[in-house]
């Protein structure tokens, strides 16, 4: 088949051992991918009002999550190997953030009426996924039939009751997870430092995404009340962010990727930033709507839905995280465990004050940090002690 010549790829490709770095218009694409992702709040807190959080809030926004996660990893792995440097691809990326857009705009009815918009969306972004890994290779085309079958499930889930749409979007997620099962997993090599920095970017925009929750649950008041919580949200956030860009994990991560051959390092990627980084990002946006609902009340009591979104996403990302530093070999957090169990009870203390289990949290978060931060400093002491008793003794004495 003959491409066309504003179409075909005509750059040379950059070597496998070449690394890139993430474009401006690639963070302009996660920050559409991650309004995509705090809609997912909207089920969440619709659920809390209905006291089903448990239920189907948490059952829709998995679901949701499973799909779009899917693609956008695909776009990630994408945009590692085709950089977006020409017009045509540009343009097709911009393309692939429209229908992102659109999927976004039909969460919040996802499971009913918004089913047949959300599978529109999800048919344009596997379009362009699609025409975009032509440009370099045609073996792509063997997962196209699974996204393909995938969307029309989710496109029938307009015109079915309950509970035949969550069979059909269980079906969809399936289709797609499955895929790698069916067409094989040879993949192609890609490139650690560009994977890295672009799923840092995209956990700082997730946060950033998460104190816009604060914003939203004051609806036009600013008390003292709220003042407080909005402080504490933000002070949670911070510790999120210094957990994640604190040390030196991205420099340590960028350099576990580089000393493994192609085929080992794509199977770290997958385990480190593609599986461990659902937790992390699914807890930002379950505890950001445990906030959203907390400053409204500080210091009322929650009700058992935002509570137990607020502790379990901050134990969600814990959970995560560990998981992300056990896949890289990286230095392990002391105590983890012990603080997602505190994150966990945490939801307790909501139930009698949603300003103090917002304490609750930062103080929890701020000892694994401290403890942290001593379990760094005392091998670097131990090595500094080592340097100066092995330098020779030059006493002017002797």
């Amino acid at each position: 088949m003959r491409l066309p010549q504003w179409f075909a790829e005509r750059a040379e490709p950059i070597s496998d051992d070449g690394e890139i770095r993430v474009s401006t218009l690639e963070l302009f694409f996660d920050l559409v991918f991650v309004f995509t992702v705090t809609q997912l709040t909207t089920l969440l807190t619709d659920g809390f009002s209905e006291d089903r959080f448990v239920g189907e809030g948490a059952l829709q926004a998995l679901l949701v999550f499973g799909v779009i996660w899917w693609m956008y990893s695909g776009y990630a792995w994408l945009t590692n190997t085709i950089p977006p440097v020409r017009a045509a691809r540009r343009v097709l990326l911009l393309l692939g953030m429209t229908g992102f857009l659109i999927v976004a705009l039909a969460i919040p009815s996802a499971f009913g009426s918004g089913g047949p918009a959300f599978a529109l969306g999800y048919l344009l972004l596997i379009t362009v996924h699609a025409a975009l890994y032509l440009q370099a290779t045609t073996a792509f085309w063997r997962v196209v039939p699974f996204n393909a079958a995938a969307t029309a499930l989710i496109f029938l889930t307009g015109f079915v009751p309950y509970p035949w749409s969550y069979l059909l979007w269980t079906g969809a997620l399936v289709l797609l997870w499955g895929s790698p099962y069916f067409i094989g997993q040879k993949g192609f090599p890609l490139r650690g430092a560009h994977i890295v920095e672009r799923h840092g970017l995209l956990i700082i925009v997730v946060l950033g995404e998460s104190v816009i929750a604060i914003g939203i649950g004051a609806h036009g008041h600013a008390g003292p009340g709220f003042l407080v919580a909005a402080a504490l949200g933000l002070a949670v956030a911070a510790c999120l962010w210094w957990a994640y860009f604190g040390g030196d994990d991205e420099t340590a991560a960028e350099h576990a990727l580089a000393r493994r051959d192609p085929v080992s390092r794509t199977r770290l990627i997958l385990g480190a930033y593609f599986y461990a980084h659902i937790p992390m990002l699914l807890g930002v946006v379950t505890a950001a709507a445990g906030v959203k609902k907390a400053v409204e009340h500080p210091f009322a009591p929650m009700k058992l839905g935002p509570s137990v979104a607020l502790a379990v996403g901050i134990a969600l990302f814990l959970a995560g995280h560990r998981w992300y530093r056990r896949v890289l070999g990286l230095r392990r957090a002391p105590a983890p465990l012990i603080g997602t169990a505190a994150a966990l009870l945490s939801g307790a203390v909501g139930l009698w004050s949603a300003a103090a289990q917002l304490a609750a949290l930062l103080v929890v978060l701020i000892a694994l940090l401290v403890a942290e931060h001593r379990s760094r400093a005392v091998p670097a002491l131990d090595n500094a002690l080592d340097t100066v008793g092995a330098a020779p003794d030059h006493h002017p004495g002797r």
